[in-house]
């Protein structure tokens, strides 16, 4: 039997190279709060949070090497039906890579789209509202 840890997600880190352009991204597009810290910025999510490595920056001495650009993959919750979100990366211009398709997340089966941040991470709305597609 696993003991349940007392535990609950709080952030992770992408990889940033132009603040202006994924600060605007990460607002427009994906509804964070942008968020200054020291030299840099974080992009919150009520209750979590992206760090971000980016330009001037000290990632080291905690993390042995910088995430890199692209290196990361990302799916946040769509809270209505896919189409929803499917409009909203129109409207705002972002490229569909994947889908709608069906995936399995946290909460189960859902349907998810797949486009990138710009420095190419890849990020997923996955919707448990519904199969539309």
């Amino acid at each position: 039997m696993t003991m349940k840890a007392p535990i609950k997600f709080d952030h992770c880190v992408i990889h940033v190279s132009d603040w202006e352009r994924s600060n605007d991204f990460y607002a427009r597009v994906v509804g964070a709060e942008i968020v200054e810290r020291g030299d840099g910025y974080a992009y919150r999510f009520g209750s979590n949070q992206l760090n971000c490595h980016g330009p001037g920056v000290e990632a080291t001495p905690v993390a042995r090497l910088p995430v890199q650009p692209g290196n990361s993959d990302l799916c946040f919750v769509w809270t209505g039906p896919i189409d929803g979100a499917v409009a909203h990366l129109k409207e705002q211009k972002v490229a569909i890579e994947v889908g709608p398709v069906t995936r399995y997340g946290a909460q189960g089966q859902g349907t998810s789209v797949y486009f990138r941040d710009p420095d190419g991470s890849l990020l997923e709305f996955i919707s448990y509202s519904g199969e539309s597609r």
